[in-house]
């Protein structure tokens, strides 16, 4: 029976041991869930966009759908805390409080075990001793008991030694007596006690140590529910989130994100024209033609190729020259006989292949439209934006535009309602003098007046630069359109000779007249006539020029204006010397003269 008590005793200990195993499991598990949700938001603050409220990136619906699946990664996260801190608080602070009282109940109830074990082992000791009191005082009586009998048969023994012995004799029998009663009575007693004591006492204790063990279970096996609940009650969030993460896959829309692409960098400036064909042949018809039949008036107006294509070189614009009419093609009928007085005929050269080799000369370079709109963009960020967003393309000007409007009449319904509470308020206190001065609010709605004032003027002066972008942009469209119809008319046609031309009436024309040609000639060659000023500009901020077919200025300079902005945000201006370039529209000031504006 003791060996069962230390086994219930190793047992009661295993399951408190257990029950602190379990409880160190949990706690685990609870700081597990814990860094789980912290790593989950710092890879969402790592990954969420960092913009400012003023931000305008392209709210592409990839990218809304991303930053939604991180908003619900992040309530996911949030679960993820909500089951650490159930279970901390369930599971395992009852665990650990269950524990601390487990401990102690089971010390007392060992300690009562223990306790009854050393009052039975008592009174086996007092049995024990009274037993083996009473055996010896039994051998002391037999002992006088033979001590007097051989006395008593001693013939040679006195009186005396015989009496003595007879006393010794009661007296060890009297006190084998005494010690058989208390014997008796120490068994009686240690009979009771052990009946007690494992009928009773150890019974109860045990029971107590098993409604313990019993209690050790129910509670783990409440712990185990509730560990279960802790991740059960978050599930239907926890699936929420999910959800919205499936419902922001399918909000992804690429045509929405390929037209904000579109509107994110549409210029609106026009494409680059079609490169003119140059008709090489030109120059060996001539070579062949000036070989074979020459004439001393011929021979007179050449001109010298080298020479010309040097010049013509010289004045070729970068960013490409309004070109002047071409001259009409080289044909047959450019060639016409001529008869000598003895009736041969022999062919005469016109001036006119001459005139057209040479215009093709001065033009074999041909002019690059779009070569000033891939300039814009490095110019313009040389200088600062300016407030009319002229630095911009026209399309993305526009945009900025129109934001800016928006925004101003926002601003001004906000003052607006402002001034419409102010009066009413300043009613209340005229009719209420008690309520406050009607005159305090006058600086007041004054400050309000001269904002909506201020507001308006400069919803005006954006709209009016809306109006001039918008007409731009409408003139460049009517413009493509017309470029678009005359290529489809003009396409097809070309010349006997390999050339084209953009006038259908010169296809079937005659020769000319021999006394136009020298003015023909001249006219197509003199290229230095200067084009005519429209207006004038000063120079706001200064620029370098560096690169070819620009004007570098210094700040305050005085220009003129020869062409104007064509909506690329580049200007053509003059100098007082004859020095020609474009600059910068946004780094001028410029005035147009009224009688000059059609020029």
């Amino acid at each position: 029976l003791k060996d069962q008590f230390d086994n219930l005793d190793k047992h009661t200990q295993w399951g408190i041991d257990f029950l602190e195993k379990y409880a160190k499991f949990v706690k685990e598990r609870i700081e597990i869930e814990q860094n789980y949700a912290k790593q989950l938001r710092n890879l969402v603050k790592k990954y969420c966009p960092k913009r400012s409220p003023k931000d305008e990136e392209p709210r592409f619906t990839s990218c809304i759908a991303f930053f939604n699946i991180l908003n619900e990664l992040n309530d996911y996260a949030g679960q993820r805390e909500v089951v650490a801190e159930e279970m901390g608080h369930r599971v395992y602070a009852e665990l650990m409080r269950y524990s601390h009282d487990l401990k102690t109940e089971r010390k007392m109830h060992l300690q009562e075990g223990r306790k009854a074990q050393q009052y039975l082992d008592m009174c086996w000791k007092q049995m024990d001793n009274s037993k083996k009191k009473f055996e010896r005082e039994c051998r002391e009586a037999e002992k006088a008991q033979q001590s007097y009998e051989r006395l008593d048969n001693d013939t040679n023994a006195t009186k005396a030694d015989v009496e003595k012995a007879k006393q010794q004799l009661n007296l060890r029998t009297h006190m084998a007596d005494e010690n058989k009663n208390e014997y008796a009575a120490q068994l009686q007693n240690f009979n009771g006690e052990q009946h007690k004591h494992y009928y009773i006492v150890i019974p109860q204790i045990y029971k107590q140590l098993q409604e313990m063990d019993e209690r050790r279970t129910i509670k783990l096996s409440e712990c185990y529910k509730g560990f279960a609940d802790s991740e059960r009650k978050v599930i239907p969030i926890i699936s929420k989130c999910l959800e919205g993460m499936i419902l922001a896959a399918k909000s992804v829309d690429e045509h929405r994100d390929s037209q904000l692409v579109i509107d994110c960098f549409k210029s609106g400036f026009e494409p680059p024209g079609d490169f003119p064909f140059e008709d090489y042949s030109q120059n060996i018809y001539r070579t062949i033609s000036d070989g074979t039949i020459s004439t001393p008036k011929q021979e007179g107006m050449r001109i010298d190729t080298k020479t010309t294509v040097g010049k013509a070189k010289g004045k070729l614009w970068l960013f490409g020259k309004k070109p002047k009419p071409q001259s009409p093609p080289l044909t047959p009928t450019s060639l016409y006989t001529s008869s000598t007085p003895n009736g041969s005929q022999y062919p005469i050269f016109s001036i006119e292949p001459v005139h057209y080799c040479m215009s093709d000369i001065k033009t074999g370079k041909p002019r690059i439209p779009s070569f000033r709109s891939l300039k814009r963009g490095y110019f313009c960020l040389q200088g600062p934006a300016l407030e009319d967003f002229s630095h911009l393309p026209p399309e993305q000007r526009r945009k900025k535009l129109q934001q800016r409007i928006d925004e101003l009449n926002r601003e001004l319904q906000k003052e607006t309602d402002q001034k419409d509470a102010l009066i009413k308020m300043k009613d209340v206190y005229e009719k209420n003098p008690q309520m406050g001065d009607p005159s305090s609010l006058q600086p007041k709605l004054t400050e309000t007046m001269s904002n909506m004032d201020r507001l308006r003027m400069e919803i005006h002066k954006n709209e009016a630069w809306l109006s001039e972008v918008e007409g731009k942009v409408a003139a460049r469209s009517d413009r493509r359109h017309s470029s678009d119809i005359n290529h489809l008319v003009t396409q097809g046609r070309e010349s006997p000779e390999g050339s084209y031309t953009d006038d259908a009436n010169q296809e079937v024309r005659g020769p000319p007249q021999q006394h136009a040609h020298p003015s023909e000639f001249d006219d197509e060659f003199e290229d230095d006539d200067p084009l005519p000023a429209i207006g004038h500009c000063k120079a706001i901020y200064p620029f370098d020029g560096h690169n070819e077919g620009t004007l570098a200025m210094k700040e305050g300079e005085i220009l003129y204006i020869i062409e104007e902005d064509k909506g690329d945000g580049w200007t053509r201006a003059r100098r007082h010397n004859g020095e020609e370039g474009y600059v910068p529209t946004s780094y001028i000031d410029v005035t147009l003269e009224k009688n000059s504006k059609g020029a």
